[in-house]
This record gives structure tokens, C-alpha cells and sequence, in this order.
């Protein structure tokens, strides 16, 4: 059985290391209405900077790959104990990173898949993408750089987002993503930062998981 589906955009933000939610938000705030900008956390400000010109629609299904989330915005809310920050605590509660991109914009869709793990949330996310029943499906996911969180092994040590608008449609697409299952053993599979930074580099990736043999290519 093999499983399939063409890239028609792609798209990676891969900050400075040392950019703040607030740098984050005056680079991007011509992106976002401003009444929305002030409110999200910085994985959501990527996650819909990532999606922009993939512009889903209410036909369209998201598949929404994250392992912790928004730590950051958790951290920020913390560390303003005792004197707790009603902003911090509204920012740290929010809906996640695509929540915040799709609710910013008015814009509803099809069906969200939120997918969480740590091993596998790249074939998690890209499986259901590929099974999914709508013609156009966007891919998306990322994280926030976490401080005293990721020294507990409970953040990420970098911040990132990526978008992949993926349809059945081979024509003018970017590149494809393939899924075959042949029963092999599993190897390693692909981190999310090292997704991210594939699809920033247009750089393929292959590997063994879930059963089958793994392809992303680009042309």
C-alpha cells in the first residue's frame, strides 16, 4: 500500500534564537490583526506567519504537530508569582499556537487534528495528513524555547514553526510526500526541528517508521 499526497507550499520560520515574544510580535504584527497580536504566544505568532499563504478554508482539514507547546508562555505566567499577571495568565491558557492563527483571522475549518507526542509525532502527523478524507490538507507545527522548563526535559531547546499545504494533485506541486508500508523494522525517524529545517532548506528526507518506508522530496 502506498499513501501519497503533492506539496503545494511550504513554508519554516526559524527565528533568532534570542528573539522574544516581543520582538516576535513587532516583526510580525502587520501579519495579524492588532486586537489578536497582543494575546498570542510566540509558537502561535510562527505557527501563523508559517501558514499565511497556505490560507486554509472551510473545506480544508489541519493536522497540528506540537510536544510541549506553549512552555514558554506557561514559564512567563509562573515566574510572575506572587503577584500573578492576569495578561500572563490569559496568554498562558490561551488556545494553541493554530487556534490563535485560525480564531485571529475568522477563519474556520473542516476538522483540526492537534497531535502531541515526542517519538513518532512526525509520522503521527503526516499518517493522519495522508488519510485524512479532504482534498487539501495543512500540516503544521512547532514549538517555544523554553528557559528552567527545558532544564526539566519539559520544553524545547529552540523555537520553530513550519507549514505544509499538502493535496492529491500532482501538477505545479512542490515537492511530495510518500508513505510505504512494507512491515520494516523502524529506525529513527525525523525530529520536528528536523522537519522544520528540511522543509526551510528544501532538503528531502527518508526514512523507516510506522511500518513502511518514508519519503519527502522536492522538485
Amino acid at each position: 500500500m502506498t499513501l501519497e499526497r503533492f506539496i503545494h507550499h511550504a513554508a519554516a520560520e526559524l527565528p533568532d534564537p534570542a528573539e522574544t515574544v516581543a520582538e516576535a510580535r513587532e516583526r510580525l504584527r502587520d501579519r495579524f490583526p492588532r486586537t489578536s497580536l497582543r494575546r498570542m504566544t510566540h509558537l502561535g505568532l510562527l505557527v501563523g506567519a508559517a501558514m499565511e499563504r497556505a490560507a486554509p478554508d472551510s473545506a480544508d482539514a489541519v493536522v497540528y504537530a506540537s510536544t510541549f507547546a506553549e512552555t514558554r508562555a506557561l514559564e512567563d505566567y509562573l515566574n510572575s508569582f506572587p503577584a500573578a499577571s492576569p495578561l500572563l495568565f490569559q496568554t498562558s491558557i490561551h488556545p494553541s499556537g493554530v487556534q490563535q492563527a485560525l480564531i485571529a483571522r475568522q477563519q474556520p475549518v473542516a476538522r483540526l487534528w492537534p497531535m502531541a507526542a515526542r517519538e513518532r509525532l512526525v509520522e503521527q502527523a503526516l499518517l493522519t495528513a495522508l488519510m485524512e478524507p479532504a482534498a487539501r490538507v495543512i500540516v503544521t507545527g512547532g514549538e517555544e524555547r523554553g528557559t528552567w522548563m527545558l532544564e526539566r526535559g519539559m520544553a524545547s531547546d529552540r523555537t520553530f514553526a513550519f507549514a505544509l499545504e499538502l493535496t492529491r494533485d500532482a501538477a505545479d506541486a512542490a515537492g511530495r510526500v510518500t508513505f510505504m508500508a512494507d512491515g520494516r523494522a523502524e529506525a529513527a525517524g525525523p525530529s520536528l526541528a528536523s522537519l522544520t529545517e528540511c522543509i526551510a532548506a528544501r532538503r528531502p528526507l527518508a526514512w523507516a517508521g510506522a511500518g513502511g518506508a518514508w519519503t519527502l522530496e522536492w522538485r
